[in-house]
């Protein structure tokens, strides 16, 4: 069992023991923690919502009443996305909020994402005090006259849609005269009622609808990578779809399938999208360390700057206020338009998306290859106790002195001659080192990753 406390929020396994997995127990006090927190600002009110996953009914249960117990007014959503319940909390001028998904991870895994009062994520000196909070069990809760109150809000989906629509980027008329045919997976959460009706608002009257029951038993790895979605990319291709669009248990990440049946891939949906959008709004991007190269290319092509960010939204959203970004996100296919909201945007992401392909009068695999071509090489090493991280990092660092050095977020090294890249760090939410190389072509991104990887293990020996 595994339960991971950072700044971010608190993740884990259901069942075990306390402090060992993500118990009832360890559910309670870091929502009283949390909502300690909230109330030391002055806050009132909270939103939550959650995905479909089979432990969100109780996790949601518990947060609320606990909360309730602090004497804090609970609004909840239900079953959401993460940009919805992030969009709800400044309309419902809330002290914050909380999202119960575990995102990308697996059924046994559930966790507590927490939002202050913009519908951000907190910054890591608040998600310090939350877990200080946590740890000290300094909890106040209410006397019987003072408990706060309970109320379900489930019109917020639609809500955010009808935002979605109104943005002056999201060309409705367009996407509806191109008589679109799409496919979705939505790994059977809340997607399957999001991405379905946003499709129908945007004008799109062919829909196949896969795994978007929001059972919460998920038919594949949620995690929108290739190896994940072989089922979609087969069924675009056999009854000849022009898209297939694939989101994560939450909704704040998109993949594409092109109407060939191959991935458009998830780094290509942030340039898709970034292209896009600078087309009408000139200005600059960030994406974080781990996010491809053409990017940075696509952006200075349209005259801005590219910043890059550690890796973590809170990160390229703080990067995005500092550039006055137009456009930004993480290339796991997290699309943040900060006209919208500043966060990770599925839905936003499928109507710019489309809207872009409406116009360009392209289909999907003519526009993957308007882009600058790299491949993105993803690994990851599994973390013992025995294993130094850090001493790991510096030894990395010093067998590449030579080469250009980030260490923003562990280690990343640029081989600009080779326009090559591979970066090193330690996961936030899982126990692993991930380590990603770029390249222009696959062959090489995976050589140059394993070059690392046998170098690391080398170092752990």
């Amino acid at each position: 069992m595994t339960l991971i406390k950072s700044i971010s929020g608190i993740r884990g396994t259901i069942g075990g023991k306390p402090g060992e997995a993500l118990t009832p127990v360890d559910v309670v006090k870091f929502a009283a923690a949390f909502g300690t927190w909230v109330k030391s600002r002055k806050g009132k009110k909270i939103i939550i919502g959650r995905d479909a996953r089979i432990s969100g009914e109780m996790v949601s249960n518990l947060v609320s009443s606990t909360l309730q117990g602090l004497g804090l007014n609970v609004v909840d959503l239900g079953l959401s996305t993460t940009p919805t319940v992030e969009i709800a909390v400044p309309i419902e001028k809330a002290g914050g909020g909380i999202i119960l998904t575990a995102s990308h991870n697996p059924i046994q895994w559930n966790a507590l994402k927490l939002l202050n009062e913009k519908g951000e994520f907190i910054s890591a000196a608040d998600g310090a005090e939350v877990l200080r909070l946590a740890e000290q069990e300094n909890f106040d809760f209410a006397t019987v006259e003072k408990l706060g109150s309970y109320s379900k809000a489930d019109h917020y989906i639609k809500k955010h849609i009808e935002l979605i629509k109104k943005n002056k980027l999201v060309d409705v008329k367009a996407i509806q005269n191109s008589k679109f045919k799409i496919v979705v997976d939505a790994v059977n959460s809340s997607g399957g009622i999001a991405v379905p009706m946003l499709l129908k608002e945007l004008g799109v009257k062919t829909i196949k609808k896969l795994y978007c029951e929001p059972t919460g038993k998920f038919p594949h790895n949620p995690e929108p990578l290739p190896e994940n979605i072989k089922v979609i990319c087969r069924e675009v291709k056999k009854a000849k779809y022009d898209l297939g669009i694939i989101v994560d248990p939450d909704v704040d990440r998109l993949a594409l399938v092109q109407e060939d049946g191959r991935p458009f891939g998830e780094e290509y949906t942030l340039v898709a999208v970034a292209d896009y959008v600078l087309s009408k709004r000139k200005g600059n991007t960030v994406s974080n360390l781990s996010s491809t190269r053409a990017l940075r290319d696509v952006t200075e092509r349209s005259g801005g700057k590219y910043t890059a960010a550690a890796v973590g939204e809170v990160n390229v959203v703080n990067a995005m206020k500092e550039t006055k970004a137009v456009f930004g996100g993480e290339g796991n296919g997290g699309v943040i338009f900060p006209e919208l909201h500043y966060g990770r945007d599925a839905l936003m992401g499928i109507a710019l998306f489309l809207t872009h392909l409406a116009k360009t009068k392209m289909k999907a695999s003519e526009l993957r290859k308007t882009y600058p071509e790299y491949f993105i090489s993803k690994n990851k090493i599994e973390l013992t106790p025995q294993i130094n991280v850090d001493e790991v990092l510096e030894k990395v660092k010093v067998k590449y002195q030579n080469e250009k050095i980030n260490l923003a977020d562990g280690v990343k090294i640029d081989f600009e001659k080779e326009r090559e890249w591979v970066h090193l760090r330690k996961s936030n939410t899982e126990p692993i080192i991930r380590i990603y190389a770029e390249s222009q072509s696959e062959s090489k991104a995976d050589e140059l990753a394993n070059k690392i990887i046998s170098d690391i293990k080398v170092m752990i020996q």
